[in-house]
């Protein structure tokens, strides 16, 4: 099994994963014509995705679903609460799932993960084939013990570093917006991030991925010094998703 990501951000998120011929991808807050694109750099075309799964409504994870869907004839799935929420067109092929159960696509196996966000049936995910397992865990304003009860041993995590507070706080986003993002359901801070890694088993970690980086109320230098706090395996790989060229194939 092996992951990517076509980018990570307020302005687009994808997440791609790979196994033999099952290959399914995680939000796709791009256009059509640029998650081609970015597809193409993976070597991958649209026509060899099987589903497209969707973690919440919010446009910078859904704006090209829709064309895609129907372009490729590709199946979406979504809770209940989401699809109420989004507009997709009618004749889009959706699956509904249940928050609290997991599935099979293929050979990959997909729990989902409710969170706290400010979306109407927001999960992230917990995709896993045979004993490798992959954590997504982004947009979502504050941990659970379920949360980290599910993510403990992944072999990989992407993990969103939003914000640092200090940052947030100071910055030019109005006060609404500011209190949104820093509220319990809007986007992990850099020591929220930091205090889930240091809660769970990372054993067997061996990528972790600093994803959905805030680009007015963050940096990587800031993300770094904290990561200097976290006692990673020597074979765990620490890598940074942005925005314009995302992620390129890591191998579990």
């Amino acid at each position: 099994m092996r992951f990517a990501l076509l980018g990570s951000g307020s302005k687009g998120n994808a997440t791609v994963i790979r196994h033999d011929s099952d290959c399914i991808l995680i939000d796709c807050g791009f256009s059509c014509q640029e998650t081609v694109r970015r597809l193409e750099r993976l070597d991958l075309g649209p026509d060899q995705i099987n589903a497209i799964l969707v973690t919440h409504e919010h446009g910078d994870h859904v704006r090209g679903v829709s064309v895609l869907a129907r372009k490729y004839d590709i199946p979406v799935w979504m809770t209940p609460g989401t699809r109420s929420a989004c507009q997709l067109e009618s004749d889009v092929r959706v699956i509904e799932f249940n928050a609290h159960q997991s599935f099979t696509l293929g050979e990959l196996h997909i729990q989902p993960v409710p969170v706290p966000h400010d979306a109407r049936e927001p999960t992230q995910f917990v995709v896993s084939r045979h004993n490798k397992r992959l954590g997504i865990l982004t947009d979502t304003g504050s941990t659970t013990p379920h949360i980290i009860e599910t993510l403990h041993g992944v072999d990989a995590l992407v993990l969103e570093w939003n914000h640092d507070r200090q940052m947030l706080r100071n910055g030019p986003y109005p006060e609404s917006l500011k209190r949104r993002v820093g509220g319990d359901y809007g986007h992990l801070a850099n020591h929220q991030s930091l205090a889930l890694l240091q809660s769970i088993d990372t054993d067997k970690l061996r990528f972790l991925i600093a994803a959905h980086i805030s680009e007015k109320n963050n940096s990587t230098d800031l993300i770094e010094q904290l990561l200097d706090e976290f006692d990673a395996h020597p074979d765990c790989r620490l890598l940074v998703a942005d925005q314009d060229t995302g992620l390129a194939w890591c191998e579990l």
